[in-house]
């Protein structure tokens, strides 16, 4: 199980992306957003307060539906890049004269204090993580304990005909290796979060044409392989790749060109910290207070 970076993702590439990604919230990342709001019927603690994590690229649609399942709770908006975060604002935020905008909490656009959330949502972002466990430690810093983490991401099976297109031609990988849903859940328990509750399911997409399908994977990432090619592409390639795609993918009985994505779903709750001790023992003052109160109750 990979416990630093992922050694198939480039993190030059990776924060390259972050920086030019469209603003705005793909298809396939509002449908995502749904069925996770399907799943949150499986939680019963309603939050207080609540962090969206990368809402523009995660789905604005989803952050309404959120909002609307949680109107008394104070909520925060993170978002790296300053387009995305004026987007969010824009999108978000109510005019003055909404009567919304004077009777539930204001949203905001900043990163809540440490052990100030209940919920944090984050949609479709891990598998574009380059550091994956300093992520997931960011979540868990972010989290009140007994506090729940829902994310989704994308899993190994996604663009699988893609990539034995790529391999049988002897191309150069079509995209970065992706992490399964078990490697999450480890990973998550090693973080410090408890009873993780991962499941998958396959989304198959369909399309007219190779062009339509190289657009939509444009619009959803990019491929962050350190061992992708490593230069422009000429025309000439181009065209070689359209008609293969054309010629090769798999069709349904309509004819339309089908492409496979695996998403990954996982929920998991902030623990009580365990300290081990030794002669010397540091333990942050957020931490002492959340063991502290958790004794007490015990008795």
């Amino acid at each position: 199980m990979p416990t630093d970076r992922p050694p198939t993702l480039d993190p030059t590439a990776v924060g390259r992306w972050q920086r030019v990604a469209p603003a705005a919230s793909p298809w396939l990342h509002e449908e995502v957003a749904r069925r996770m709001l399907d799943r949150l019927q499986w939680i019963k603690l309603k939050p207080q307060a609540w962090l969206h994590w990368g809402a523009v690229r995660g789905g604005l649609q989803a952050h309404l539906h959120l909002a609307r399942m949680y109107p008394d709770s104070a909520c925060f908006v993170l978002e790296a890049q300053e387009d995305r975060a004026q987007a969010a604002i824009k999108s978000i935020v109510k005019p003055w004269w909404h009567p919304k905008r004077w009777t539930v909490p204001a949203v905001r656009f900043e990163a809540p204090p440490a052990a100030a959330v209940d919920m944090l949502w984050a949609n479709m972002t891990l598998h574009e993580a380059a550091d994956p466990p300093a992520l997931l430690a960011q979540w868990h810093q972010a989290l009140k304990v007994g506090g729940f983490v829902m994310f989704s991401s994308l899993g190994p099976d996604t663009t699988r005909e893609l990539r034995e297109i790529y391999q049988a031609l002897g191309w150069p990988p079509a995209g970065h290796q992706l992490t399964d849903m078990h490697d999450w859940g480890d990973m998550l328990v090693q973080t410090g979060f408890a009873e993780p509750v991962m499941d998958m399911e396959r989304i198959t997409l369909t399309y007219e044409t190779p062009e339509r399908l190289l657009q939509e994977l444009r619009e959803l990432g990019r491929n962050f392989h350190p061992q992708r090619f490593p230069a422009l592409r000429g025309r000439a390639w181009k065209a070689r790749l359209l008609r293969t795609l054309q010629e090769q993918l798999p069709r349904q009985a309509d004819g339309r060109i089908v492409l496979t994505f695996e998403i990954i779903y996982g929920h998991a709750m902030k623990a009580q910290p365990k300290v081990k001790l030794s002669p010397l023992s540091a333990v942050s003052v957020a931490d002492m207070r959340a063991m502290l109160q958790g004794s007490r109750g015990a008795h």
